[in-house]
């Protein structure tokens, strides 16, 4: 019984990062705040780039408790959009080239989001990490904090509780 030879990483890293492209290029928000998704492995990073428009308080200078929040949320539901396309992703039931905001599987609402403001955000990049602590097919939980210079020291975190969508619906939300 002969094995098939193993797919070369570089297909691999494609087809992970074409799907992380299309996830994040669905959400127009993004672009907005100047965010950006990095993909190690099965972990992604989001990295929210400095600009002045987020500035909330010019006197301190602070990040926008807003922006803060919006950063926060936007990276739980690009992690619970990114758990849900993974298995499909790695067993080659999805192929990232189909792709888009029609082919796109519906992502997760928002029903409630805890911020806690741990300290101001400064006027430089942000960078932040999700955790899934409960999923269901109805229901999630996700933690989420952010830093800039030094991930041990937040400045925000977040809880948020989500409604997945139901199998098999896709498209626009």
């Amino acid at each position: 019984m002969t094995r098939k030879p193993p797919e070369p990483v570089q297909v691999v890293k494609q087809r992970r990062d074409g799907a992380l492209r299309a996830l994040v290029d669905g959400i127009p928000y993004i672009r907005f705040l100047g965010m950006e998704v990095e993909r190690r492995g099965d972990e992604l990073t989001a990295l929210l780039r400095y600009a002045d428009h987020l500035i909330g308080d010019p006197r301190l200078p602070a990040l926008h408790g807003g922006v803060t929040a919006a950063f926060l949320e936007v990276t739980a539901i690009i992690e619970l959009g990114w758990t849900m396309i993974w298995e499909d992703l790695e067993a080659k039931r999805l192929d990232p080239s189909s792709l888009s905001l029609q082919h796109m599987p519906r992502l997760p609402r928002t029903i409630d989001l805890s911020v806690d403001y741990l300290r101001p955000g400064l006027p430089r990049d942000a960078y932040a990490r999700a955790r899934v602590i409960r999923s269901g097919r109805r229901y999630a939980s996700v933690f989420v904090e952010c830093w800039q210079d030094n991930r041990a020291r937040p400045f925000a975190q977040a809880t948020g509780h989500f409604t997945m969508p139901t199998e098999g619906h896709r498209g626009p939300q």
